[in-house]
């Protein structure tokens, strides 16, 4: 059977990178392979969970290379040459212009920790999201998962899960389990679905 050949796009812990590594070894993931997992950060911990795992890691500094151009250069080089058909973005820090969104059209996929429209765009990433939404007094919350555009958190949704915000919650409980509940379930689900697609296109 074809598969397609994916990669993960990371920054730090790398806690979603582990999610799919998990539901490749139990089957969720079936069309797709995680190939290779590229960070911006040297120092990232997703690196040692990609080589624990055994798959290929790479690291493409932005600050090194000293321009966003330079650093979608060397990307675009790096993808083409492990021949990636589908990019998963879990945890990546580095915002992707029309250049890369374009030549991976529909093919990148990004969770995000809330329920799309809602506390999403430019700004809010990580424990920002979860501050917004228990700040302006929401019952429930979650996670989307959807394509990649050149607008942050814009492209066509295919996911999401909905999470209770419960009584006493902080940012960082509500994270956690908006990860736990939402995040870790349906990346792995929406990856499988893609992955399937292109792989009968192969």
């Amino acid at each position: 059977m074809k598969q397609a050949r994916i990669a993960v796009l990371v920054s730090g812990g790398g806690t979603n990178l582990q999610a799919l590594i998990d539901a490749e070894q139990a089957g969720i993931i079936t069309s797709g392979k995680i190939s290779l997992v590229i960070s911006n950060n040297a120092n990232a911990y997703a690196l040692t969970r990609a080589q624990n795992a055994g798959i290929a890691t790479a690291v493409i500094s932005k600050k090194e290379l000293g321009s966003q151009t330079a650093f979608e250069d060397k990307l675009l080089e790096t993808l083409a040459a492990a021949e990636i058909d589908l990019i998963v973005l879990a945890g990546f820090m580095v915002i992707l212009t029309k250049r890369v969104t374009d030549a991976y059209s529909e093919r990148i996929l990004n969770v995000h920790p809330s329920l799309i429209p809602s506390f999403c765009g430019e700004g809010f990433y990580g424990l920002h999201v979860h501050e917004a939404a228990l700040a302006y007094g929401v019952k429930v919350t979650g996670a989307t998962v959807h394509f990649v555009n050149e607008i942050p958190d814009g492209g066509r949704i295919i996911l999401q899960k909905a999470v209770e915000v419960r009584e006493g919650d902080t940012p960082e409980i509500l994270q956690r389990r908006v990860m736990e509940e939402a995040e870790w379930l349906i990346l792995p689900r929406a990856t499988e679905l893609v992955a399937a697609a292109i792989a009968q296109s192969k």
